[in-house]
């Protein structure tokens, strides 16, 4: 695939970035050496590889949950800016 100013536009506007001629001239070069590195990738023979699930034979290690340190639901809210009797008071996100 050949980058040119047109495809990093497009990208671009895509991905909501904003580019100046400088920075364009400049990602058609990088993403050409991406797309050509890319390229090379391809060329390697993968017959009989296996594809990789996971990085390491090790499964997933996990410790016991254990509470280490306790607040009350008092405490908690003493702690906030804003709270009534049960619950912390935050600005409306939602309208």
């Amino acid at each position: 695939m050949n980058i040119d100013k047109e495809t990093v536009d497009k990208i671009a506007h895509l991905a909501r970035l904003e580019v100046t001629d400088s920075e364009r001239s400049e990602l058609v070069q990088d993403m050409g050496k991406i797309l050509d590195f890319m390229a090379k990738l391809n060329e390697v023979d993968t017959a009989g590889v296996e594809p990789l699930v996971y990085m390491t034979e090790f499964a997933n290690m996990v410790r016991e949950d254990v509470v280490k340190q306790y607040i009350t639901h008092e405490d908690a809210l003493k702690n906030a800016p804003k709270h009534d009797t049960d619950y912390f008071k935050v600005a409306k996100v939602i309208g």
